[in-house]
C-alpha cells in the first residue's frame, strides 16, 4: 500500500474552544507562547549573522557558498519550528520537498538553486518577524500569569492563533507545484529504475534462452553439412534435432515477446488478451471487462501487466480455488480488481513483486492498495489514470460509474 498523503491544515488541527478552567490544550499553548522568545533570539540571531556575512562578502568568491549554506541551515531552522508548533499547538504543517541537487546540473546550478531557495528565504522572514512577537508574547503570557489569571486562556488562544497563521503562512511548502515536482522527480526515478530492470531481464532471457540454442543449432548444422556426403543417415538424424532446436527457440522467443508486449494486447485490447492470461493461470478465473473504448497503449499494457503479475501470484503463492479479474472505468480513471479466495496474508511488504507493481502504478499516478487478511481472502485494487489512444488525459466520459468502494 502506498504511503498516506500529507493532507493539508484543516479543521481538524482548530484546538477546543478556550475555557477559563485551563485544559492541555490551554497549557501547551502557554508553554509555546512563553517559548518563543529564546527561540526567536536564536533564529534572529542566526539569519542576521547569515544575511550580514552572505550578502557582504557576494563579491568574493565565498559569499555566494556562504549564504547557500546559512539558507540550508534556515531550513533546518523550520523544521523545527514545524515540530515545535505540531506538538504545542496541533499544526500540521507538510515538510518542503527537499533541494533536488541531483537534476541541478553540476555544482554552479545547484548553488544558484540553493541561494534562491523560498523556503529558506521565508524561513528567514519568519526569524526576523519572530523577534519582536516572540517579546510581545513572552511579556503577555508571563505577566498573565499573575495578573491576567482569569481571561488568560482567551488572551493565549488569540495570540496562539497568531502564531498558528505565521507558521501556515510562511514555514508551509511553496505551493502544490512544488509537491508535485518532487513526486515526479521521484516517479521518473522508479520509472528508469524499472525500464532497466525490463532490459536486464530481457538480456538474460536471451543470452540464456534462445541465443544458447541458436548457437548449438549453427554448431549442428556445421556438423550436419560435414558429415553430408560421408554420412547421409547421421546428417539427416542431426538435421532433424536442429529442426527440433529450432522450434524450442521459435517458442522461447514468442514467449519473450509475450513478455515485452504481447501481440494479441495490440490486435484485440485488454479483454482478449486477459482472457489468455487467465487461462494459463493454474486456478479458475473469471474476467470481466467493461471498456466502451480502449485506453492509451501504456495505460493498456501496464494494466496488462499487473494483472498478469497479480495471477501469477495467485497461482504460485494463494493456494486459492477460484479468481476473479474486473476491469472497469469511472470517470476518467481505470480500475483494475484482482480477487481469489486463497489463504491471504499478501502485503506490500512481503516482496518485491507487489512492491514492484505499487511502484510502477505510482510512477503514473497510479494506486495500488491490498486488502488481504490472513486466512483470505485477498482483493488487490488498481487504479490507473484514464487516457484516450491519441495518449491525452481524458475528462469526464460516459463508463461504468462505479467507485473502488463500491466494488470491493
Amino acid at each position: 500500500m502506498t504511503e498516506p498523503i500529507p493532507q493539508p491544515a484543516g479543521p481538524g488541527d482548530r484546538p477546543p474552544p478556550a475555557r477559563f478552567a485551563y485544559d492541555a490544550h490551554t497549557w501547551k499553548e502557554i508553554a509555546h507562547l512563553l517559548t518563543n522568545l529564546p527561540v526567536a533570539v536564536v533564529g534572529f540571531v542566526y539569519t542576521m549573522t547569515v544575511l550580514s556575512t552572505g550578502v557582504g562578502l557576494t563579491v568574493t568568491v565565498i559569499g555566494l557558498p556562504l549564504l547557500a549554506l546559512g539558507l540550508m541551515g534556515a531550513r533546518q531552522l523550520g523544521r523545527m519550528e514545524r515540530a515545535r508548533a505540531r506538538a504545542m499547538l496541533g499544526v500540521r504543517v507538510d515538510e518542503p520537498s527537499p533541494l533536488p541537487w541531483r537534476s541541478s546540473g553540476g555544482f554552479w546550478p545547484g548553488l544558484w538553486q540553493a541561494v534562491k531557495d523560498p523556503v529558506g528565504w521565508r524561513t528567514f522572514l519568519f526569524a526576523l518577524i519572530r523577534l519582536p512577537w516572540g517579546v510581545l508574547t513572552f511579556t503577555v503570557t508571563l505577566t498573565g500569569l499573575f495578573v491576567l489569571w482569569p481571561v488568560l486562556a482567551f488572551v493565549v488562544r488569540a495570540m496562539a492563533d497568531v502564531d498558528r497563521a505565521m507558521v501556515r503562512g510562511l514555514l508551509s511548502p511553496s505551493d502544490e507545484l512544488e509537491r508535485r515536482i518532487a513526486e515526479l522527480e521521484s516517479d521518473r526515478g522508479v520509472v528508469v529504475d524499472t525500464a532497466a530492470a525490463d532490459l536486464r531481464r530481457i538480456e538474460r532471457d536471451l543470452h540464456d534462452g534462445a541465443q544458447a540454442r541458436l548457437v548449438n543449432l549453427a554448431m549442428g548444422l556445421g556438423l550436419a553439412k560435414e558429415k553430408l556426403l560421408e554420412d547421409p543417415d547421421a546428417a539427416a538424424s542431426m538435421v532433424e534435432e536442429a529442426h527440433g532446436e529450432v522450434k524450442l527457440a521459435l517458442q522461447e522467443l514468442r514467449d519473450l515477446a509475450r513478455g515485452i508486449h504481447p501481440a494479441v494486447l495490440t490486435d484485440r485490447g485488454l479483454d482478449a488478451a486477459l482472457s489468455s492470461v487467465a487461462a494459463r493461470c493454474t486456478v479458475p478465473v473469471a474476467v470481466t471487462v467493461d471498456l466502451a473504448e480502449r485506453p492509451a497503449p501504456a495505460i493498456e499494457g501496464i494494466a496488462y501487466f499487473t494483472v498478469s503479475e497479480l495471477l501469477q501470484n495467485v497461482s504460485k503463492h494463494s493456494r486459492a480455488r477460484s479468481a476473479t479479474v474486473e476491469v472497469w472505468r469511472s470517470d476518467n480513471r481505470l480500475f483494475l480488481q484482482v480477487r481469489d479466495d486463497g489463504v491471504g496474508g499478501a502485503s506490500l511488504d512481503g516482496g518485491t513483486g507487489i512492491r514492484g507493481l505499487a511502484d510502477r502504478l505510482g510512477a503514473v499516478d497510479g494506486l495500488f492498495v491490498v486488502d488481504s487478511p490472513e486466512g483470505g481472502p485477498t482483493t488487490v485494487t488498481a487504479e490507473l489514470p484514464w487516457r484516450d489512444r491519441s495518449g491525452t488525459p481524458a475528462g469526464k466520459a460516459p463508463g461504468k460509474e462505479a467507485s473502488t468502494r463500491g466494488r470491493r
